[in-house]
């Protein structure tokens, strides 16, 4: 039964996808009996955690000391905005934990396991490990990479191509790929994102403004590499954080309230030092990074292995020639959709 009772526990969790970040996701249950009795998941950043409420939720406390405590993620042993859950199991004499997956954040990792045991708590771990682990996927790469979680995302036609060629801003609008449908599901995606990230051409013959107004929910933190320090500052992707490749410019958009430019040099081998603007993300608590650039910008994070998912959106429609898509080597089809026409894939890193 550990099973069927976590798998109530990760459907609380993601209850939590968006206001947890950036705490993961964590759903509890406590069962007593063969009967469940509490259930609870963290809610927002900065409030009681998934365990704190499902024994708050307990309505006969005294039920706990002869229960099972269901969760999906180690309980913590450090006290943040919120005391240790460890503590709290204890002093409540509940007598068993299941844990899904051990958290890797440097301040547990291990040691609330360490502390309900000592105490002479049973305690379980490993129970649909993979599924809670996946769960929290972004959580754990930006702890064990030092890095964000990076998601590709581009829309193409059937024969390829993500746009018509342009060179000029006078060249016309961008092809049109997406239906009202997949706009909003990318819009979803963004809501989920905590910065979006182009490339200097796409923001000058795009404008795009990068934000969820087709989904509510909180816009991502905007972030453009520009190779030439030719930006205007009346884009709408402005204000953003700008990571600046050109080493004689100077753009006057570094005067914009909001915007913030670091100057980063070139790798010896011209590449985009994508390691080092990755790093200074992750430095300012970015751990999830949505990649809606054009296909030099996707492939720069292809052919450097610095990306976790891509979200490729196969349109019906035909263009006839243009802009080539990147091509997604190296990646595996995990899940693939039908919505409306255009088949969207859902592609993982493979393991070579």
């Amino acid at each position: 039964m550990d099973e069927c009772y976590m798998r109530r526990a990760l459907q609380l969790a993601s209850c939590g996808r968006e206001h947890a970040a950036p705490n993961p996701m964590v759903g509890a249950v406590v069962v007593c009996d063969g009967r469940i009795v509490g259930e609870g998941f963290h809610r927002q950043c900065g409030g009681p955690h998934a365990e704190v409420n499902a024994i708050a939720s307990v309505r006969r406390p005294g039920l706990l000391e002869r229960s099972t405590l269901y969760v999906t993620l180690e309980p913590c042993a450090h006290y943040g905005k919120t005391p240790p859950c460890a503590k709290l199991i204890v002093e409540k004499h509940i007598p068993r934990v299941v844990v899904g997956c051990r958290d890797s954040f440097e301040k547990v990792d291990g040691k609330g396991i360490s502390m309900l045991r000592q105490a002479g708590v049973e305690v379980t771990v490993g129970v649909l490990e993979k599924e809670c682990q996946e769960l929290n996927r972004q959580f754990f790469t930006f702890h064990q990479k030092k890095r964000p979680y990076v998601t590709l995302k581009w829309a193409e036609s059937a024969d390829g191509m993500v746009d018509f060629l342009r060179s000029t801003l006078a060249d016309g609008a961008a092809a049109q790929l997406s239906d009202a449908t997949n706009l909003a599901l990318v819009h979803r995606l963004r809501s989920r994102a905590d910065a979006i990230l182009v490339g200097g051409r796409t923001a000058l013959l795009d404008n795009p403004s990068l934000t969820t107004r087709r989904w509510p929910g909180r816009s991502p933190q905007r972030v453009v590499i520009d190779t030439h320090g030719n930006l205007s500052a009346d884009l709408r992707l402005f204000p953003a954080r700008v990571y600046l490749t050109a080493t004689d410019a100077r753009p006057d958009y570094e005067r914009l309230s909001g915007t913030t430019v670091c100057r980063i040099a070139r790798e010896t081998s011209g590449t985009l030092p994508l390691h080092t603007i990755l790093s200074d993300l992750a430095q300012v608590g970015v751990q999830s990074l949505l990649v809606e650039g054009g296909p030099a910008i996707h492939q720069a994070f292809l052919e450097q292995r610095l990306w976790d998912e891509m979200r490729v959106e196969h349109s019906p429609l035909r263009l006839g020639g243009g802009v080539a898509a990147a091509l997604p080597f190296g990646a595996v089809v995990v899940a693939r959709e039908n919505i409306g026409g255009h088949v969207v894939e859902i592609l993982r890193p493979g393991c070579g």
